[in-house]
């Protein structure tokens, strides 16, 4: 996969505050050395290389489990009486599809991939002092596991020489802390099948990493519950939103992360952006043993990333879109499995065998590329405006004929540019590797309902899935307390408290996201508030 970089942001001169009852501590938070690389996660189209040096920091973060603020005792009040000892919490990141240069970024072109509105939610829950434990539970991949906090090799990931602090870069995974991770993770799911197995025991292995590396001794015990909305293994960033989920959740937990609150300023935002992104990173390496650094990112920042290498001896150029404008979009998902391993080859291939046109056609990619980002950077570009989309539309019309002019794109994917194009309804692309997997398709404006219902019959009736969602928006968000206003069952205090039954028990996506969803009727749910950082 290709490890990417970015330079690493300085922190602000402003101070962190302590904002509506989040969990943050006000003290100095160190500076990012200026040579550190900043890592960002996995592109799909990739060919392994190396990652770059972790710097040494060499310092220790204060770890307190269970101080609260007085915005804490305010959060508190709202839990019942059964509640644990700090009010439950939730975090939420989002997938990303790749919007152009598939395969051409393999090659040192350039690529854009954006967030989407598919988002994993993870629901954390203090236990009481007496309750020393720490619970995963993932039960869309069935996945249900305890261990004993004091039980977990503490003094393997607390050697002087291993320690790591909660602004630490890390690059790659120590085997010695795997190897004392090993018997903890060899427990869980012991009766399952193999393939099952594998699955439970790369989560496990991510989250145990996060947890000793960042916590202490001392960490309260803990239930985790994660659901996601984001379809798995179909190219869309599942993983490395689960990733950011729970980075994110350790470090609030440790009070490490400053906001986020409406009025935070954009370079205090993006460090903590970067600071979850780092360790995201860390857990992408645990399921995926050499990630690009592309997905995480996306999950962490949202909005989209531009990404080019041209030398593999040097980090390569990444640049956020941070005005990337939210736009309307349909993923449909094939149903047909793909093999990004065997598309890469096919191309591969061709290029060998007629490298000039391979790299003209790769070229021309590139081009999309630039046009569409300098397109959407445009000051007058307005995402509501017809002509507007429609030149965006197009350059994804062009890209798409040329992956398929590479040979990746499939009968049933270009079955979804036909259905699409029969209702005039927008511009569709394959995303992603191409062989199957999903598509893309950037919506007109005022497209009548009529034809998506008509779009919808034949997408069912053909075997496809098809989900509403908005390329471009926020990354990861915190909601603290765990309480939202759903019009049910409210409270005195205006919001009904989300405890992990109701999170559990909610039927399927669509119950996850309407009962905690970020967006509700059309709109930004009230609660939920995100680290945003705006253009320079």
């Amino acid at each position: 996969s290709l490890p990417l970089s970015l330079p690493a942001f300085r922190h602000p001169s402003s101070a962190p505050r302590a904002v509506g009852g989040l969990p943050f501590e006000t003290h100095r938070q160190p500076q990012l050395p200026d040579d550190s690389p900043k890592v960002i996660e996995e592109a799909q189209m990739s060919d392994g290389s190396d990652t770059p040096e972790s710097p040494s920091n060499g310092v220790t973060p204060s770890v307190n489990g269970n101080g609260l603020s007085a915005g804490h005792h305010r959060a508190m009040s709202l839990r019942r009486p059964s509640a644990p000892m700090a009010p439950a919490f939730m975090v939420s990141a989002p997938g990303k599809v790749i919007v152009f240069g598939e395969h051409s970024v393999v090659y040192g072109r350039a690529a854009i991939a954006a967030a989407i509105s598919l988002r994993s939610y993870l629901h954390v829950t203090t236990l009481s002092k007496s309750k020393h434990t720490v619970s995963l539970r993932f039960p869309d991949i069935d996945l249900t596991h305890t261990w004993d906090i004091d039980n977990l090799p503490w003094a393997a990931f607390h050697h002087p020489d291993k320690k790591k602090s909660y602004y630490s870069l890390v690059t790659e995974l120590d085997t010695d802390l795997l190897a004392a991770l090993q018997p903890h993770i060899d427990e869980v799911s012991p009766d399952r099948s193999e393939e099952i197995r594998k699955v439970h025991r790369s989560s496990a292995t991510a989250f145990l990493y996060l947890f000793l590396s960042l916590g202490s001794p001392r960490f309260p015990g803990s239930l985790y519950t994660l659901r996601s909305t984001i379809p798995i293994s179909a190219g869309l960033g599942s993983s490395a939103s689960i990733s950011v989920c729970l980075a994110a959740s350790l470090l609030l937990q440790l009070r490490t992360l400053s906001g986020p609150h409406p009025d935070q300023p954009s370079d205090e935002a993006r460090i903590q952006i970067e600071r979850i992104n780092r360790w995201a990173f860390v857990s992408e390496m645990c399921i995926h043993g050499n990630p690009s650094g592309v997905d995480n990112t996306v999950a962490s920042q949202g909005k989209a990333v531009v990404f080019q290498r041209t030398d593999y001896s040097k980090p390569p150029s990444v640049r956020p879109l941070w005005n990337f404008p939210e736009l309307p979009l349909l993923l449909v998902d094939t149903k047909q499995a793909k093999s990004t391993a065997h598309e890469v080859a096919k191309v591969g291939k061709l290029n060998k065998t007629h490298p000039k046109l391979v790299g003209t056609i790769l070229d021309a990619m590139h081009n999309v590329t630039d046009a569409a980002s300098e397109l959407i950077e445009e000051k007058s570009f307005d995402p509501k405006d017809g002509e507007s989309l429609r030149k965006v539309g197009e350059l994804m019309t062009i890209n798409h004929g040329l992956l398929n002019s590479l040979g990746v794109s499939h009968p049933r994917l270009e079955r979804v540019r036909e259905l699409v194009d029969h209702e005039g309804i927008g511009w569709t692309k394959l995303t992603g590797a191409g062989g199957g997997g999903c598509s893309i398709t950037l919506l007109k404006p005022d497209v009548q309902k009529e034809k998506l219902d008509t779009l919808d019959t034949r997408f069912e009736a053909e075997g496809y899935q098809k989900f509403s969602t908005t390329l471009g928006g926020d990354g990861v968000g915190v909601l603290w307390p765990a309480v939202l206003k759903n019009g049910l069952d409210e409270d005195e205090e205006g919001g009904m408290e989300i405890d992990v039954d109701l999170f559990l028990n909610a039927q399927g996506t669509e119950g996850v996201e309407q009962l905690v969803g970020v967006h509700g009727d059309g709109g930004e749910r009230e609660g939920w508030k995100f680290w945003r950082v705006e253009s320079e």
